[in-house]
C-alpha cells in the first residue's frame, strides 16, 4: 500500500509494463521482478561426508591425465586439518591446486569453503566435468553444488572480503527438492530469536507432514536443511531440537529488513511459471509534470493558512492551539510515510485531506462542547475538562473515528491497487490525529489554564454565532427527499442508461507511444496540446531524457483495425508537427532499429485496474459499509441509526457520480473515472459517515439526558446545536479543496472537483437525509414510549 505500482498489458506481445512511482533502487526492483520465488528444501551434505571428493577433485585438476587417484578415509575430526595439509604440502603457485587457492575460507557444517564470487563460475565448470563427477561416492553421484548469497569473510590479513558459502545439497535422479515451496501459504517479515531480520513461514497441512519428517530426519542424522530460493542458498540450519511439527518455519540468514520483506512479499505472491525477462528499465518523469506539482504544492499551503486563520478568527487562542496541533499532525505524518517509504500520489493526498478534516473537526467538537459548559455557567477549567470527557466530546470523537478504522482497516485487507494507499495513508492519519487533537492541543490548554493567562474559545463577533438557531429540518424532509429522489434517479439513468462515465486508461486501457523529439520538450505543455487534439485527457511523461515523452490516450481504445491506428497516428502527428518541421508523416510513425526522433515504438496498454482489481474494491467497500452498519447498530442500540448513515452515504456516491456522468462532455476540466477518483470517492464516503455520526451522537445524548419535547423535537435541536460544528468542519474541507481546485493547475481539477462536491453533498446528506431516514425508520410506539418518558419528568 505504500508504493502504489501501475501494471499494465502490452497488447498480445506477451509484455507487461510496470511503474513503479518514486522508485529508487533500480537492482531491487529488477530482482523482484525477475525472481521466480522459486522455493525448495534440501538436505544437504556435511563436510565430512564430501571431503574426500574435494581433495580427489584438488588432486584431479591438478594432473593433465586422471590415471589413478587413491583416496583415504577422512575422520570428521581431522577434515580441516586434511584441507590444511593439503594446501601446504604441495607448491601453492597458482594453477599447483586449483580447487583448494581458490577457496578463501574452510567452512564447517553443511559449508564446504568460501569462494571469492568471481570464482564461482570456474568451480561451476569443475564440478560439472565428467571426469570430476566420476569421483563422488555412490550415494554421492546427484549431488547438487550450490552457492549461497553474498556474505563477508575476513581474510589471512583481517581484512573483510566479500565470499559466497558452497553447499552440496542431497540431490536425486529427478533433480527433485525434499520439499517444494509451493506448500507455503503465508509469510511474514520477522525477526528471530536474537534480533535479526529472518522471514516466518506458514505451511499447508501436506507440507507440514513433510516438513516435520524432513527435521526428523535431520535431527537423527545431525543433519542440515538448506533453503534455497532460485538456486540460492539463504540458509541452512541445523535441527537441533526434534522434529517440527504444525507447519511452522523461519528463513534466517545475513538479511536486512528490506530483503526479508522482499522475500516474504515474493513468497506470499507464489511462484511464478517462468521468471520474468527485464527487457527495458528507464527512469520517467511525473504524470502531473513539474509546473502542475508546484501549483498542487502552492495551493495546498494557501489552503492550510486560509484554515489556520479561520480556526484564529473564528476561535481566538483556541485557535492557535488548534492550529499547532494541526501543523505537528501534518509533521507526524509526512514523518511517518517518509519513515515507510511511502510514495505521494494523489490517492495518497485524498487520505491525507480526509486526515486534515478529521483532525481539524476533533478540535471544533471540543471547542464547540467547551462553549456550551461555558454558557451554563460553569468556569474555563471546567469547561474544558467536561469538553475533554467522555460524556463530552470524547464519545463523538471517538465514535466517529472507530467507523474511519473499521473502513480504512476494511479497505486495506481486502483492496488493491489506489484503495490499499488511501487505506493506509488514512489509517495513519487517524492516530496522528487523535494525538495531536486530544492530547497535545490539551496540553496547550491546560498549561494555559494553570498560568491563569485568558482563554477564548470565540471571538468578539463569532461569541453568539448559532447559539439561538431554531431551524426545523424535520419539517422540510418531504421536500429534500423529493429533490434528492430526482437527483438519484436522474443520476441513475445518465450512468446506466444515457452518458455512462468517462472511463480513464486506467479501466479501459489505451495506446502508448514512445516519442523522441529533437530537443527538450515540456511534458505539461505537450500533455494539453495531445488533450485539446484528441479531445480527451492525454498523458505525456518524461521517459529518461527531457528530449523523449512516454504518451498514453483512450481514443478509441474500444475500436480496432487499420483505419483507427491510421487516425490515431495522424492525430498525433498534427499536433506535434510544429516540433518536427522536418520530418514527414511518415518519418514519423514508422518505427525502425536506429531511428533518431518521432515514434521510436507505440502499442496497445491493458487497463491497470483489472476486472479482479474492480471486484475487491466492490467487496472491500461493500464490506466496510456492513462493517459500519453493525457498529453504528452495537453503539446506538437501534439499527435505525445504521440504516440513516448508509443511505446518506449511498445517496451521496451516486449524487457525485451522477454529476460526473452528466457534466463530463461539457466541463472545462477533465471529469475521468480513474484510480484517483475512486479515492476521491472514498473520501467522500469517510466524512460523509463521519459528520452524520456526530449528528447522531447529539441524538443519543439528548434522548438519555430526558430532552422534553416530542422525538422530532429532540431531533431538531440536536441538528441545530451542531450546526455550528457542522458547517466549520465544513468549510475547512471546502477552503483547502476549493484553494487547490482554483490554484492547484488543470491536471489535478477533475480529482479536486470530485471530493469538493463530496463534501458538499455529505453535509447536506447528514441534514437532510441521514436523520429524517432515522426519523421515519422509528417507530410511532418507540417515539411515544420516549416523548412519554421525557416529559413525564
Amino acid at each position: 500500500g505504500v508504493t502504489q505500482p501501475n501494471i499494465q498489458k502490452l497488447g498480445e506481445t506477451g509484455r507487461i509494463l510496470v511503474e513503479l512511482p518514486g522508485a529508487k533502487d533500480v537492482d531491487r526492483i529488477k530482482k523482484l521482478l525477475g525472481g521466480k520465488a522459486q522455493l525448495e528444501f534440501w538436505e544437504t551434505f556435511k563436510i565430512e561426508e564430501i571431503g574426500n571428493f574435494l581433495v580427489a577433485t584438488n588432486e584431479a585438476l591438478k594432473k593433465t591425465e586422471i590415471k589413478k587417484i587413491e583416496t583415504k578415509a577422512v575422520a570428521k575430526d581431522s577434515l580441516n586439518a586434511l584441507l590444511t595439509d593439503a594446501k601446504d604440502s604441495v607448491d601453492t603457485k597458482k594453477g599447483n591446486n586449483p580447487l583448494f587457492d581458490k577457496m578463501i575460507g574452510q567452512g564447517g557444517g553443511p559449508v564446504l569453503g568460501y569462494f571469492a564470487p568471481k570464482d564461482t563460475a570456474v568451480v561451476n565448470s569443475y564440478f560439472k566435468r565428467s571426469d570430476i563427477r566420476i569421483l563422488l561416492g555412490a550415494d554421492q553421484h546427484n549431488a547438487k553444488f550450490v552457492w549461497s548469497k553474498p556474505t563477508t569473510l575476513k581474510d589471512a590479513k583481517g581484512k573483510e572480503v566479500e565470499a559466497v558459502e558452497l553447499y552440496a545439497l542431497k540431490g536425486n535422479r529427478d533433480n527433485v527438492p525434499a520439499m517444494a515451496g509451493g506448500v507455503v501459504t503465508d509469510a511474514k517479515d520477522t525477526f528471530d530469536q536474537l534480533g535479526k531480520p529472518a522471514v516466518s513461514m506458514q505451511m499447508n497441512s501436506q507440507g507440514a507432514k513433510i516438513w516435520e519428517e524432513l527435521t526428523g530426519r535431520a535431527f537423527s542424522q545431525k543433519g542440515y536443511i538448506a533453503i534455497v530460493l532460485d538456486n540460492i542458498v539463504y540458509s541452512a540450519p541445523g535441527v537441533t531440537s526434534g522434529p517440527i511439527a504444525g507447519g511452522r518455519s523461519e528463513i534466517t540468514g545475513s538479511f536486512d529488513v528490506a530483503e526479508t520483506k522482499d522475500l516474504a512479499n515474493i513468497l506470499n505472491a507464489g511462484k511464478l511459471p517462468a521468471s520474468a525477462d527485464i527487457i527495458q528499465s528507464t527512469v520517467v518523469g511525473p504524470s502531473l509534470g513539474q509546473a502542475a506539482i508546484d501549483a498542487g504544492t502552492i495551493s495546498s499551503v494557501l489552503g492550510f493558512v486560509l484554515v489556520c486563520l479561520w480556526m484564529v478568527f473564528y476561535y481566538g487562542k483556541a485557535g492557535w492551539y488548534a492550529n499547532l496541533a494541526l501543523l505537528l499532525n501534518l509533521l507526524f505524518l509526512f514523518g511517518i510515510m517518509a519513515s515507510f517509504g511511502f510514495v505521494l500520489t494523489l490517492p495518497g493526498i485524498a487520505g491525507i485531506v480526509l486526515t486534515l478534516g478529521t483532525a481539524v473537526d476533533a478540535n471544533i467538537i471540543i471547542y464547540e462542547r467547551a462553549k456550551e459548559e461555558l454558557r451554563e455557567g460553569k468556569s474555563l477549567s471546567e469547561a474544558v475538562l467536561a469538553s475533554y470527557g467522555w460524556h463530552g466530546a470524547m464519545r463523538s470523537i471517538i465514535d466517529a473515528n472507530v467507523t474511519h478504522v473499521l473502513t480504512g482497516a476494511i479497505l486495506f485487507i481486502f483492496g488493491t491497487g489506489p484503495i490499499k494507499g488511501f487505506a493506509l495513508t488514512l489509517l495513519i492519519g487517524i492516530v496522528t490525529s487523535l494525538f495531536t487533537s486530544i492530547f497535545i492541543a490539551r496540553i496547550f490548554i491546560d498549561k494555559n489554564i494553570a498560568g491563569k493567562a485568558d482563554l477564548t474559545f470565540s471571538t468578539n463577533i463569532t461569541k453568539n454565532w448559532f447559539t439561538n438557531f431554531h431551524f426545523d429540518f424535520i419539517k422540510i424532509k418531504k421536500f429534500t427527499y423529493i429533490f434528492s429522489s430526482i437527483v438519484v434517479v436522474v443520476s441513475l439513468t445518465s450512468i446506466f442508461f444515457v452518458n455512462g462515465l468517462d472511463e480513464g486508461v486506467d479501466f479501459v486501457g489505451g495506446r502508448t507511444f514512445q516519442v523522441k523529439f529533437e530537443k527538450p520538450v515540456d511534458a505539461t505543455v505537450i500533455s494539453d496540446e495531445l488533450s485539446a487534439a484528441f479531445g480527451t485527457p492525454v498523458e505525456a511523461k518524461i521517459l529518461g531524457d527531457d528530449d523523449q515523452l512516454k504518451i498514453t490516450t483512450k481514443y478509441k481504445i474500444k475500436e480496432d483495425g487499420v483505419a483507427v491506428d491510421e487516425e490515431v497516428n495522424q492525430k498525433l502527428y498534427k499536433a506535434l508537427e510544429k516540433y518536427f518541421p522536418n520530418v514527414t508523416y511518415d518519418k514519423f510513425t514508422n518505427t525502425f532499429d536506429g531511428k533518431k526522433v518521432g515514434v521510436l515504438q507505440s502499442s496497445k496498454v491493458g487497463a491497470s485496474i483489472s476486472e479482479d482489481i474492480k471486484t475487491n474494491s466492490y467487496w472491500a467497500v461493500l464490506g466496510a459499509m456492513a462493517a459500519i452498519f453493525l457498529y453504528l447498530m452495537v453503539s446506538f442500540r437501534k439499527w435505525q441509526y445504521s440504516l440513516g448513515a448508509i443511505a446518506a452515504v449511498a445517496h451521496d456516491v451516486i449524487f457525485v457520480l451522477g454529476i460526473y456522468s452528466l457534466c463530463y462532455k461539457f466541463m472545462p476540466f477533465h471529469m475521468e473515472m480513474d484510480q484517483h477518483f475512486i479515492a476521491a470517492i472514498l473520501t467522500v464516503i469517510g466524512y460523509s459517515m463521519n459528520d452524520t455520526v456526530i449528528v447522531f451522537d447529539r441524538i443519543r445524548e439528548f434522548i438519555i439526558g430526558n430532552r422534553k419535547g416530542s422525538f422530532e423535537d429532540i431531533v431538531n435541536a440536536s441538528i441545530n446545536t451542531t450546526l455550528s460544528r457542522t458547517l466549520n468542519t465544513s468549510l475547512m474541507m471546502i477552503i483547502v479543496l476549493l484553494t487547490m481546485f482554483i490554484f492547484g493547475g488543470e491536471s489535478i481539477r477533475g480529482f479536486i472537483f470530485a471530493m469538493l462536491i463530496g463534501i458538499v453533498v455529505g453535509t447536506y446528506s447528514s441534514l437532510f437525509i441521514a436523520t429524517p431516514v432515522l426519523v421515519d425508520s422509528i417507530s410511532s410506539d418507540e417515539k411515544h414510549n420516549i416523548e412519554d418518558k421525557h416529559n413525564n419528568k
